[in-house]
């Protein structure tokens, strides 16, 4: 039977995804002849011995002569099997008939939902994502937030399956969430109305002389070439020629490997990437069909070198954290915000039969110098916490200290390109009141363009000389 891999089946486009439908794979996972031998001492304790399977079976015949309710074979069956997946880790579990046909359905299917990701941890729901523009978004759901009842029935009580079935449903109907936050003593409770979810990947705007902003809210098929025309827009209102660009994946919880690889690759230039092999991602697992690797190919650098900020946090997972990873080893971007999810594991879906099926963890990413994403994520070069600036209590100064241009009879001199002018420092205040992060984020792409300009004149100078 042919195996599926997690390509483009693990897209439940505007539901909500368990932890394992957030890292695609290209590859297929094959099946080994032969497993890699064990030493007398492994063999010896890793044999399954008789009195093992009969404390099995006999588990099996006490449920059924003595539990409180009469259980059937086939539920004790599978059971027993979600049970040993369960123990492996929190994103290998089984498919039944209901989950299996789920994951079957298409990346183009719209469906009622909240539009949160989450993972399965402690037993309740842990918040990957919201979604741009959902209702989850909407709320004030965050990552990192603990989903523990839904509509008043506790999620430890339910299956993984079962509270995301919970939370699905058809449009207009309530939804009400139970939420545990770190930060908040008391549990929060929202009320949420289910909504027909469709999800843009990529929005961008410009945000002042010729700075770009790009966010990626998901890794789908059509990303890359929206990010690649939203660039070329942003170029044109440029008038050519991007000063820099911030790539926003905050709270981007994944999606399509392929298509991550080809977005780091729209910024890499495969000349300066020889350092790593021209590596983007690696995986590395038991068997070699799970070893996989993407490289950089020659299309070459779309911002032709200018500085980039990439901005990630706790929502950024799995295809996030390659291409900030990449990114950042090849020091093609500065990487600003907080720790990353750190979901570097890779699933493969491995039918059981037509209607059932695992998804089992198979391998780990790795980035291009060799560093493992899972449990450690993507740590910033530039740590920016996610604050709140009030209206009432700006700063203006601390924000955006006077410069020479505004103090009266100043010298007139030469304009660069990234100078802040009277209407940019308002800009900023104002992106300062509405997106902290990305207000840090500018001063830090300001900062790498002014340092960069001036290295090409020292560079131009010292030509001159030498000539």
């Amino acid at each position: 039977m042919k195996q599926l891999t997690t390509t483009s089946l693990l897209k439940l486009t505007g539901i909500l995804l368990l932890s394992g439908l957030l890292a695609s794979s290209s590859f297929a996972f094959k099946e080994e002849n032969s497993h890699t031998p064990l030493t007398a001492a492994q063999a010896k304790t890793d044999t399954l011995q008789k009195d093992d399977i009969d404390r099995f079976t006999n588990a099996i015949s006490q449920i059924k002569d003595f539990y409180v309710q009469q259980t059937s074979d086939k539920k004790l069956l599978e059971d027993a099997i979600r049970g040993m997946l369960s123990g492996l880790d929190p994103h290998s579990e089984y498919l039944d008939e209901d989950s299996y046909k789920t994951l079957l359905m298409t990346t183009t299917g719209a469906f009622g939902g909240l539009g949160v990701e989450v993972t399965g941890e402690y037993g309740v729901l842990k918040v990957i994502s919201p979604i741009d523009d959902t209702p989850a978004a909407k709320a004030g759901i965050k990552p990192g937030d603990y989903i523990v009842a839904i509509n008043g029935k506790l999620v430890n009580e339910m299956t993984l399956n079962e509270a995301v079935n919970s939370m699905r449903g058809k449009k207009g109907t309530p939804v009400t969430l139970t939420i545990i936050r770190k930060s908040i003593k008391t549990p929060l409770v929202y009320k949420l109305t289910r909504e027909i979810i469709h999800i843009s990947s990529v929005k961008s705007n410009m945000l002042n002389n010729g700075f770009g902003y790009v966010r990626i809210s998901e890794f789908q098929e059509p990303t890359t070439e929206l990010m690649i025309s939203a660039i070329d827009n942003l170029k044109k209102q440029a008038g050519g020629h991007l000063q820099g660009l911030v790539l926003d994946l905050r709270n981007n919880p994944g999606g399509l490997l392929e298509t991550a690889v080809q977005v780091a690759d729209v910024f890499l230039d495969d000349r300066k990437t020889k350092k790593f092999n021209n590596l983007i991602v690696y995986t590395e697992g038991r068997f070699p069909s799970a070893k996989y690797s993407a490289k950089a190919t020659h299309t070459g650098d779309i911002l032709n070198g200018a500085p980039m900020v990439v901005l990630v946090n706790a929502g950024s997972a799995s295809a996030s954290e390659i291409v900030a990873g990449a990114l950042q080893d090849y020091h093609r971007a500065i990487i600003v915000g907080i720790n990353s999810f750190g979901k570097g594991s890779v699933q493969t879906v491995l039918p059981l039969d037509d209607k059932h099926a695992i998804k089992l963890t198979t391998a780990l990413y790795h980035t291009p110098s060799g560093r493992i994403i899972q449990n450690k994520g993507i740590i910033p070069d530039v740590v920016v916490e996610e604050l709140k600036v009030e209206h009432e209590k700006v700063d203006t100064a601390a924000l955006a200290p006077i410069r020479e241009f505004e103090l009266k009879g100043h010298l007139s001199g030469k304009t660069s390109s990234t100078t802040l002018t009277p209407d940019d420092k308002g800009d900023s205040i104002s992106l300062a009141q509405s997106d902290f992060q990305l207000y840090q984020a500018l001063k830090v792409l300001k900062t790498m363009s002014m340092l960069d300009e001036e290295q090409k004149l020292l560079t131009a100078q010292h030509s001159t000389a030498s000539n």
